[in-house]
């Protein structure tokens, strides 16, 4: 992930196919559109075209995003990133807030004027399909992705499927499409797991619930088996995603915190994971549990828990179904018992209730607890909601507490005493400044550190030579797993996999298949070995 200067965005945007299924009960409806230009349905060859993809919102619709082009890929279609290369746009929208949906619906008119074919996903036109400008165009539901195939193939002929069904298990709502889809992911290193949709909450400004819905959870052994598979593949980093990680399993009759065992269980040395977003009264009940979890070396000590509000009295209009002392409850006690846990929060300004006290309190609560990343969201009435229909605060008065809650948070540096201290970094991306990598601290802090061949996908002591307001700069000082090839020029450079793939076990690289791991280790042996005789 890169640094980044603006907190005013979400936390998960910083964000980043097998075999055809069986057909569902979900009877896709078909009918016949105006034929674009040039188009003729019969001379279409399934699986010959180009297919440009865009996402908006959460690591949820990413994961989303990466299924659908997996299956795509896997029926022949090539995905490109040059919208105006494709054949076809696959838009996967985001209904959090009005500036998304905004961006969604302006990249549709250009579809449409560029005589593009078009299939909508997300929780736009899943929350809201009758909406007027989402008509005659293709739709495939948030719990139908595993069915991109079939309606990108009758949009292609000119023909408008709209897959909106809910998929049940024994009567219950299950979680999705499979979790063992192929898929191509934003980042090769970073594997996005779904572990449940919906969620059990009714907030009053909430869009996402009428398209995600009530909470359907993925059984535990799909989840791990998942995790397993992501791992054979190469991938280094698992982060759990869905509208609240902490109300998972419960309509399964298991908990978050056994989930989370399980999957520790099967990540190995080198590699760590990240949990999704919780709302502060289901990680209330597993405090001590969580706490040991977020201890664990392969788990980030990072956990983002949204408060919206300090003020008890909009937190009841927005139906948060807790208390201001709970949410502080939750901070005070992980950050005694996981030293360094990094906790990251939101704060909505101008919900139509806040008053000038109520926010102020916020602004209290933002001062006592000192967030490093505080996501600041200017209220938005989304249609549909029971916000919407109340009384709004004005736009002026929104803007102002906006600003003055960015100045505040801006006004504090978190790391500004770091310089010189060393800590063990996860390598995973690319910055957007040029010449560095983005790392992780097993706070699930930004370490940036000079780019080198080999780097990507290993883990390196770091000593900070450099901070800013949203990251640290580091001077790699030792070198471990995968990466510590890095140190021997050469030989790296002899061995690496082509730059940017992530580094299995074992890969063929282009002196033949070696297990880089086994190999590492007799380097390190040996070289220590010759130092010694030389000393």
């Amino acid at each position: 992930m890169a640094c980044t200067e603006d907190p005013l965005v979400d936390i998960e945007e910083l964000v980043s196919t097998e075999e055809r299924l069986e057909k569902t009960s979900v009877v896709p409806k078909v009918r016949r559109r105006r034929e674009r230009e040039g188009v003729v349905a019969d001379s279409i060859i399934p699986g010959t075209q180009k297919v440009f993809v865009k996402t908006w919102g959460c690591s949820h619709n990413t994961s989303d995003s990466e299924y659908m082009a997996g299956l795509l890929a896997s029926h022949g279609y090539e995905i490109v990133d040059a919208p105006a290369e494709a054949h076809l746009w696959l838009l996967n929208s985001c209904t959090v807030k009005s500036p998304a949906e905004d961006h969604f619906r302006n990249m549709l008119l250009e579809a449409k004027e560029s005589d593009k074919a078009v299939v909508l996903a997300g929780c736009v036109p899943q929350g809201a399909p009758r909406q007027s400008y989402l008509q005659n165009l293709s739709v495939v539901g948030v719990q139908q992705i595993d069915r991109v195939v079939e309606v990108v193939e009758e949009s292609l002929k000119g023909h408008v499927v709209r897959l909106l069904g809910q998929r049940k298990v024994d009567g219950r709502k299950a979680g999705g499409a499979r979790l063992d889809l192929p898929k191509i992911r934003k980042n090769a290193l970073i594997e996005i797991i779904p572990i449940n949709t919906g969620c059990l909450n009714q907030c009053t400004y909430c869009k996402t619930k009428h398209a995600r819905g009530e909470l359907g959870s993925y059984p535990p052994e799909e989840i791990v088996e998942r995790a397993k598979q992501a791992l054979r593949e190469g991938v280094k980093e698992l982060w759990l995603t869905s509208e609240d990680t902490g109300a998972y399993g419960r309509d399964l009759g298991f908990t978050l915190p056994q989930l989370l065992w399980k999957l520790v269980d099967v990540i190995p040395e080198g590699c760590r994971m990240r949990l999704g977003m919780t709302n502060p009264p289901y990680i209330l009940e597993h405090l001590e549990e969580m706490a040991a979890i977020l201890s664990h070396p392969r788990v980030y000590k990072f956990l983002h828990v949204p408060v919206q509000s300090g003020s008890d009295a909009v937190l009841a209009d927005m139906r948060r179904e807790y208390t201001r002392d709970d949410f502080v409850r939750v901070v005070e006690f992980l950050r005694e018992r996981v030293p360094g846990i990094h906790v990251a929060t939101d704060v909505i300004c101008g919900f139509p209730t806040e008053s000038e006290e109520d926010f102020a309190e916020t602004v209290q609560l933002v001062r006592r607890v000192g967030f490093s990343t505080l996501f600041i969201n200017q209220f938005y009435p989304r249609p549909g909601t029971p916000a919407a229909r109340m009384a709004p605060v004005d736009a002026r008065e929104k803007k102002r507490r906006t600003k003055l809650m960015a100045e505040l948070f801006r006004a504090y540096l978190p790391y500004q005493d770091r310089v010189g201290r060393r800590y063990r970094v996860l390598v995973t991306e690319r910055a957007q400044e040029a010449g560095y990598l983005v790392g992780h601290n097993e706070s699930y802090e930004q370490v940036l550190v000079g780019e080198q061949d080999g780097l990507l996908g290993g883990e390196v002591e770091v000593e900070v030579v450099e901070t800013g307001k949203f990251f640290m700069k580091g001077r790699v000082v030792v070198a471990t797993g995968e990466a510590s090839l890095v140190g021997h020029g050469l030989l790296a450079s002899w061995l690496a996999p082509s730059r940017g793939e992530p580094c299995p076990s074992t890969w063929t690289c282009r002196r033949g298949v070696v297990c880089c791991s086994l190999l590492a280790l007799l380097v390190a042996l040996l070289m220590s070995r010759c130092w010694a005789l030389s000393a």
